[in-house]
């Protein structure tokens, strides 16, 4: 069986035109450009964030890193007169110079007053030999006279009897004459003179028994030990005893005064002590000061002499501005100035040949810190 032919036709030719040309309208090719030009800004724009944020977190990661590891960096400080400190510390300056003039003025009483008391002293002391010597030649003088004193006192006794005697005679005689008298035997003047030389006897006789009875209180006096021996020797010993308080008196104002003395001392080591703090510079003096905190992880380059450098952006292109004059031994605290947090150290003092520097965050001691 035959097949039926089958009729072909050629397939149609397509003919591509090139783009252009291909002809848009006017409007379209603008719009196309137009978002052509903003995708390629925004593109721009992206990247140019992207690796501005990438070298601002480079670049802190650097600063960050740069100041752990350095070991050279200071924070200059700004110390007035007026702040808290310096003014604590002025007004405890002052109270010690106070304290140091008025102990100066008691340790002068107390010295006077300690030469005065020893002089009395002396004085005392050279009048007790003259009053022993006094009381032994007393005594002495007793030992000799109270015998003799004795004596006489008998002698005087029997005196006064034999006195006696004579007066009951003269009792006898004065009858008589009262009797011739009467009897007119004498006349009235004589037995006036007869009866006066009686009476004379009788007070002579008197004053013998009176002096008889000075006589006894003398002999007591010369050989007992009387009240006017007693109050001698309680003088002696009053004068003893005012020796003795001198003695005490004068060792305690010595202590005293040597314990002061030592406070003075004290005081003006401190003081000394004190003047070589930054605050009693800032305080005391007229002239500007400039002073830097140093962390104790730094303080190998805070050493009197040492170069100061000031850098731009805190670490590049730096300069020489100037040398550490004086380190401060005492304890400080401050705020980390790039990393916010407490830090301890101790303060410097810097000779600044470029004063602005002294408002940098950051300086540099001894080396730059990264070469230029």
């Amino acid at each position: 069986m035959a097949t039926p032919p089958v009729e072909t036709t050629p397939p149609e030719t397509k003919t591509i035109l090139p783009p252009q040309a291909i002809k848009a309208p006017a409007g379209q090719t603008l719009h196309a450009l137009h978002y052509k030009l903003v995708l390629t800004l925004y593109r721009v724009f992206a990247i140019s964030v992207l690796y501005l944020v990438l070298i601002g977190i480079l670049a802190y990661a650097w600063v960050m890193g740069f100041y752990a590891v350095n070991s050279s960096w200071a924070a200059p400080v700004i110390l007035s007169a007026a702040d808290e400190k310096s003014l604590d510390f002025r007004e405890k300056l002052v109270t010690s110079q106070q304290t140091i003039e008025d102990l100066k003025v008691d340790t002068k009483k107390l010295g006077d007053g300690v030469a005065e008391m020893k002089k009395h002293r002396a004085a005392l002391l050279a009048l007790e030999p003259k009053l022993q010597a006094a009381i032994a030649r007393e005594q002495n003088h007793n030992l000799v006279a109270g015998p003799a004193l004795s004596t006489l006192d008998q002698q005087k006794l029997a005196d006064n009897a034999t006195t006696q005697k004579v007066l009951e005679t003269l009792n006898q005689v004065e009858s008589n004459i009262h009797k011739d008298l009467t009897s007119g035997l004498i006349t009235q003047g004589d037995a006036a003179t007869q009866l006066a030389a009686v009476n004379q006897t009788r007070n002579a006789y008197t004053d013998s028994k009176i002096a008889e009875v000075l006589l006894t209180d003398s002999v007591l006096d010369k050989t007992t030990v009387g009240t006017g021996s007693l109050d001698v020797l309680v003088k002696q010993a009053e004068l003893r005893s005012e020796v003795a308080q001198l003695d005490v008196a004068i060792n305690v104002a010595e202590k005293q005064l040597q314990e002061e003395d030592r406070q003075i001392d004290r005081l003006h080591q401190a003081i000394a002590t004190a003047k070589q703090n930054p605050y009693y510079l800032n305080a005391s003096g007229g002239q500007t000061l400039y002073f830097a905190f140093v962390p104790y992880d730094d303080q190998a380059y805070a050493t009197p002499g040492n170069t100061i450098y000031d850098c731009y952006l805190n670490m590049v292109l730096c300069r020489k501005v100037g040398s550490v004059k004086q380190v401060f031994p005492s304890e400080e605290q401050a705020i980390h100035p790039i990393f916010k947090m407490q830090i301890r150290g101790f303060l410097i003092q810097m000779n600044l040949d470029h004063p602005e520097s002294a408002k940098s965050k950051t300086v540099f001691l001894e080396r730059k810190p990264v070469l230029f």
